[in-house]
């Protein structure tokens, strides 16, 4: 999307390419659901946003990620229960300071339907960066080495050769952080509340580190305050801000 057009306190369409023609195409609508950064959502509008709203959008901070699936044949570390069956963490968050993967996945404890051979082991070896550093400027196969030589230092693998294939996904803005000029963060969302069809959701959306539940949640309520005519935002932006929230049988 390029732009972002509004008339009064409505968005009125937006601009987006379409990729039959190689043309940028004007899209009405007449409700407006953003997930995208909240700075490139400030960025693409076409009027003139005030300079503090602007300030403030500007001085929001992402952290980016990456996350690198490699094939096992088999691991090292077992369940520690169950000596020959695998480790039943659905993730496992790594703190030895001598290496740079943060957390690791077991695509095989969150659903069978993502493993094709159920006798090998898919893991998501997560780093955590910023766009432009110098992991982030590794190649998929410098990425793949890295992770798998890590493996090999904390003891999940025997050795680098027990991974089969591998895949690289760098994802940029995964995590809204709550610093920069996030403690002013209410000058933009009031700012974007005004448009009375526009409505953010999301993580990303809200500049917020929502679970993805309560990310959908979000677009669950917008979606009924549409309906029953409600034109207060304020449900939406309480979405996860009780005190406490316990996820129920869910793994660490």
């Amino acid at each position: 999307m390029r732009k972002i057009y509004t008339q009064g306190e409505r968005v009125t369409g937006v601009e987006v390419y379409e990729g039959e023609t190689g043309t940028y195409q004007r899209v009405e609508g007449d409700y407006i659901f953003s997930t995208m950064p909240v700075k490139e959502l400030i960025r693409r509008l076409e009027t003139e946003v005030p300079a503090e709203v602007r300030r403030v959008s500007e001085g929001l901070i992402y952290r980016d990620f990456i996350t690198v699936g490699l094939l096992i044949s088999e691991l090292v570390v077992k369940d520690e229960e169950k000596r020959e069956e695998l480790i039943q963490d659905n993730w496992i968050y790594v703190q030895e300071p001598d290496v740079l993967v943060g957390r690791i996945q077991i695509f095989n404890n969150w659903s069978p339907y993502l493993i094709q051979d159920s006798s090998k082991v898919w893991l998501g070896l997560e780093y955590f960066c910023n766009e432009g550093d110098d992991l982030w400027g590794k190649s998929a196969a410098e990425m793949a080495s890295l992770a798998m030589g890590e493996l090999v230092k904390i003891g999940f693998i025997a050795k680098s050769e027990d991974v089969l294939d591998y895949t690289v996904v760098k994802v940029p803005k995964t995590y809204p952080a709550y610093f920069g000029t996030y403690s002013e963060f209410d000058k933009v969302r009031d700012y974007l509340d005004r448009y009375e069809n526009l409505y953010l959701i999301g993580r990303n959306g809200m500049h917020r580190y929502n679970n993805q539940d309560h990310s959908m949640l979000t677009a669950i309520t917008a979606v009924e305050n549409i309906r029953g005519g409600v034109t207060d935002k304020s449900n939406i932006w309480a979405v996860n801000t009780e005190k406490e929230y316990h996820e129920e049988g869910k793994k660490s």
